[in-house]
């Protein structure tokens, strides 16, 4: 018999109300042992939707401007558009730090925390597409409905705060490609699920709807909520093991114990002026602050989108659309290296960047039969990208595989998406062989049947 059952039999009362509360929190708070001491306890996604090149940011090919114009080296491996000849990359690189490792000027700002950062330069995704890919990115599985990493984690290691959610993510301006699909719990209990956050909203009852009521007081609503409670539970005796009632249930009092941090947590003006002259100004800006204040207060998973759709996804004018894009982010990301270390809080928590794949080498052409397209994009390219992680237990100053001589796939020490997540696993403490959840007669896992722990990557 497991507790829920035995709480059941027990009776109804102020006790074995008390004693659910006190299962519940347990619950919350991790009832998934770790396995190994966790080398960080908070995750900090910083995702560059669309794909953003790699060959144009951290992953540095002098043989692109030999070429550019030229035919490719090896053979121009199949994408998903037609590609022609080399394109020369349009930013300078420059070199950073006491690795020497050269960055694009794109991400000046980041660079200067080139130490710290452990670049992964052998990304593998399995198809040139981004649905499949955001969801493999995103939950393991390019193709079926599975839970994301951020449910994962909470489901392995709970949360350190009753008042906030365990998993937040927040992308400006609505959704990217997939929507909500990826931050699904999916088969995992509803509660594990990320909040969504529209960081394009400055004020903070904007951001979160309903966080102030104005229809009733405190106490009013208390005892409204507690009525509520009353009725659900009579609800879920007739109806035990029903997870999607009992993540009602836990959402409705979640909300509840919003109102009293979350709030606050969501506020930047409560920073300094010179906090916010360090991260700058926008949405991307925003929310990376909003991140930083998440974490300090035990949110365990944190994932911020550039924007709505796929603003990296630069087919045509990549120049152009990068530096963009890059404007808006840089400043932000190295404030919030930056300030995590002010703070006591790098080495506890992982920061990781990239997007669902890079950018081929070459330039993409238009279709056949088409008069569309510039020929000065990228085509989005699979076999072969950069990733980086800092803090939360990584070896900074460090490279990790390869890609060719212009970048085209990866030809040393490759990484493919299950083995990133196993790493993850394994920095937060968790064999990802062993951190599972049986569902419909099976024992599942993020990386399903795959994934190798990339041990150079640890500290």
């Amino acid at each position: 018999m497991n507790r829920r059952d035995l709480l059941r039999l027990c009776g109804t009362g102020l006790g074995s109300i008390a004693l659910s509360d006190m299962l519940g929190r347990e619950a919350a708070h991790g009832a998934v042992p770790t396995h190994f001491p966790p080398r960080a306890k908070y995750v900090i996604h910083l995702f560059m939707n669309g794909g953003p090149s790699h060959v144009d940011t951290f992953d540095y090919k002098p043989e692109l401007q030999k070429f550019d114009g030229k035919t490719a080296p090896t053979k121009n491996l199949k994408t998903e558009r037609p590609t022609g000849n080399v394109m020369g990359s349009p930013f300078k690189f420059q070199q950073y730090g006491e690795s020497g490792f050269h960055v694009s000027e794109l991400f000046s700002k980041t660079a200067a925390h080139i130490d710290d950062l452990c670049l992964i330069h052998s990304m593998r995704a399995d198809v040139p597409n981004h649905e499949p890919s955001l969801m493999l990115m995103n939950t393991g599985e390019s193709r079926l409905v599975r839970p994301s990493v951020g449910s994962w984690l909470t489901y392995g290691l709970g949360t350190e705060n009753d008042n906030l959610p365990g998993f937040v993510t927040m992308c400006p301006g609505g959704y990217p490609i997939k929507e909500s699909q990826n931050w699904q719990n999916g088969f995992l209990p509803g509660k594990y699920q990320a909040t969504y956050i529209d960081s394009s909203h400055e004020r903070v009852e904007k951001l979160i709807d309903n966080i102030r009521p104005t229809a009733v007081g405190p106490v009013d609503q208390r005892q409204q909520l507690d009525l509520l409670n009353k009725i659900n539970q009579q609800h879920l005796k007739q109806r035990p093991h029903d997870p999607r009632l009992e993540s009602r249930i836990e959402s409705f009092e979640l909300a509840y114990r919003m109102q009293s941090e979350a709030a606050e947590a969501f506020d930047v003006s409560r920073e300094t002026e010179e906090t916010l002259r360090l991260y700058g100004d926008g949405d991307f800006a925003r929310q990376t602050l909003i991140s930083r204040r998440l974490v300090e207060r035990g949110v365990r998973y944190v994932q911020l989108y550039t924007g709505a759709g796929q603003p990296w996804d630069n087919h045509d004018d990549l120049a152009t659309g990068h530096a963009k894009l890059a404007k808006k982010v840089d400043q932000p990301i190295a404030a919030l290296l930056s300030d995590l270390k002010r703070l006591g809080l790098f080495d506890e928590t992982l920061v990781i960047w990239g997007g669902e794949f890079g950018r081929t080498p070459v330039v993409e052409m238009p279709k056949k039969g088409s008069n569309q397209g510039k020929m000065n994009g990228r085509d989005h390219n699979h076999w072969g990208f950069t990733m980086w992680m800092a803090g939360g237990g990584t070896k900074g100053g460090q490279k990790i595989g390869a890609t060719d001589e212009i970048g085209f796939q990866a030809v040393e020490d490759r990484v493919h998406v299950h083995d990133l997540h196993a790493t993850i696993l394994r920095l937060m403490g968790f064999d990802h062989e062993r951190l599972t959840y049986r569902y419909a007669g099976r024992d599942f896992r993020l990386t399903d049947v795959h994934g190798r722990v990339v041990d150079k990557v640890l500290a």
